[in-house]
C-alpha cells in the first residue's frame, strides 16, 4: 500500500509541470466530441434500441400505465445519458493510454528515473492490441455484472472493481513498454499486481467526482508510470539469482 500511496503522491507533483498540463484537457475534450457527435447521429436509433429492450422485460406493462407512461421516455432518455457519461470517461482514458503515454513516459523517466536503461519490449501494436483488450474485457464486466447493480451493496463495489481492473490493464503495459524488456514487463506485472489494483481502484474513485474526473486521465497514467518504473527499478537491483523467487 505504500507504493500506491507513494506513486499517487509522486503523480501529484508531476502532474503540475507545464509539459504534463498541456496533455491534461484535450483526451477528455476529444472523447466528449466523439460521443456528443455520435449521440448526434444515433440518439434515434439508440432510444429505439432501448426502448425494445424494456419492452422485451416485464417492466413493459408497469411502465404502460398511468403517469410513467409519459414519463417513459424521458426515462430511457436519461439512462442513455447515464451511459454516455462511463463511456466518455472510458475513452478519455484510452486515448491518453494510446496517444499521450509516450510523452509522459519519457518527461517522468528523465525527471525521476534518468538511470534506467531503455530496453524497448513494447510497441505501439502491442500498445493499441492492450487498449482494446482492455476495453473489451471492461465493457464485457459491465454487462455481464449489470443485474447485480440493482442490488446496493454491488451497486456501489462493482465500478470500482471493474475500473480497478481497467486502469491497471490499460496503463500498465504503455507505462513499461519503453523502458522495460518483453520479459521484465511479464515479471514486473506479476510480481506487482495487487499494488497495481490497488493503485487501479484508488484511481477509479476520481470517476465519480466532477471536475476531477477532467484531469484524471493523465494523472492516474502519471501515478501508473511512477509505480511501474519504481517497480521496474527495484527488479533490476535485485541479484540475477533472485529475481522471479
Amino acid at each position: 500500500m505504500h507504493s500506491v500511496i507513494t506513486a499517487l503522491l509522486a503523480a501529484l507533483k508531476t502532474f503540475f509541470h507545464p509539459r504534463m498540463l498541456a496533455l491534461v484537457l484535450w483526451p477528455m475534450l476529444l472523447a466528449m466530441a466523439l460521443w456528443v457527435g455520435a449521440a448526434f447521429i444515433f440518439w434515434g436509433s439508440w432510444m429505439d434500441g432501448l426502448t425494445g429492450l424494456v419492452q422485451q422485460t416485464g417492466l413493459e406493462q408497469w411502465l404502460a400505465q398511468g403517469f410513467l407512461a409519459v414519463a417513459t421516455h424521458y426515462l430511457i432518455a436519461t439512462v442513455l445519458v447515464l451511459l454516455l457519461l462511463p463511456a466518455i470517461y472510458v475513452t478519455a482514458l484510452m486515448i491518453t493510454a494510446i496517444f499521450s503515454m509516450p510523452a509522459m513516459v519519457g518527461h517522468v523517466a528523465g525527471k525521476c528515473y534518468p538511470e534506467l536503461v531503455r530496453k524497448q519490449g513494447g510497441t505501439v501494436a502491442g500498445s493499441v492490441l492492450n487498449a482494446l483488450l482492455a476495453v473489451a474485457v471492461y465493457c464485457l464486466g459491465w454487462i455481464v455484472t449489470l443485474p447485480l447493480w440493482l442490488f446496493s451493496p454491488f451497486a456501489l463495489v462493482l465500478p470500482i472493481v471493474l475500473m480497478a481492473y481497467l486502469n491497471q490493464r490499460l496503463f500498465r503495459y504503455d507505462a513499461l513498454a519503453e523502458h522495460a524488456s518483453r520479459e521484465e514487463i511479464d515479471q514486473v506485472v506479476e510480481r506487482a499486481s495487487v499494488k497495481l489494483y490497488l493503485l487501479g481502484a484508488a484511481a477509479g474513485l476520481l470517476q465519480f467526482v466532477p471536475l476531477l474526473n477532467f484531469i484524471a486521465p493523465v494523472y492516474v497514467a502519471l501515478a501508473f508510470i511512477h509505480l511501474c518504473l519504481d517497480e521496474l527499478q527495484q527488479l533490476r537491483s535485485q541479484p540475477a539469482g533472485s529475481v522471479g523467487s
